[in-house]
């Protein structure tokens, strides 16, 4: 799909605010209600805009610990990636699992909870007894830099 400014414009809004009013989205890019609202539809139609979401705060709910966590595999292959894959999936206090290149692990997670007692049920209890994972290197998360969800347009 190719963007005009209309459509950046409406992007970024939206990644700034997702429950903003279609009336007050239409005033703030100079545009009337109706085309408006077709263009966020046909974005979303056209898989650009993929959900909407609530971000909570994580100290609020009481989930002060956030950790960055290298896990390295026995095997690279395809079934035993999918494996660990579905097993973190299962994880809800694991926010991000990426598959990385360029260290000498093969996934990088994101994982946030309540305290150190927390996390290590969940290292020994659970991430380490994953068919595979032989060896995990945690970093403790001290202050947020910087955290955005919005990407450049």
């Amino acid at each position: 799909m190719q963007l005009d400014d209309y459509d950046a414009q409406i992007l970024r809004a939206l990644q700034q605010d997702g429950r903003i009013s279609n009336q007050d989205l239409a005033e703030q890019i100079s545009l009337s209600p109706s085309p408006c609202l077709r263009r966020v539809r046909a974005l979303e139609e056209a898989g650009l805009i993929v959900g909407y979401r609530a971000i909570l705060d994580a100290k609020a709910m009481g989930l002060s610990l956030m950790a960055l966590v290298l896990i390295s595999m026995e095997q690279h292959t395809p079934e035993r990636l999918s494996h660990f894959e579905a097993q973190i999936i299962k994880c809800p206090e694991v926010l991000e699992c990426l598959l990385i290149t360029g260290q000498d692990a093969d996934y990088q997670l994101k994982v946030v909870v309540r305290d150190m007692d927390a996390y290590q049920e969940l290292l020994l209890n659970r991430i380490t007894r994953i068919k595979g994972v032989t060896g995990v290197r945690s970093s403790f998360v001290l202050r947020r830099a910087l955290d955005s969800t919005s990407l450049p347009i």
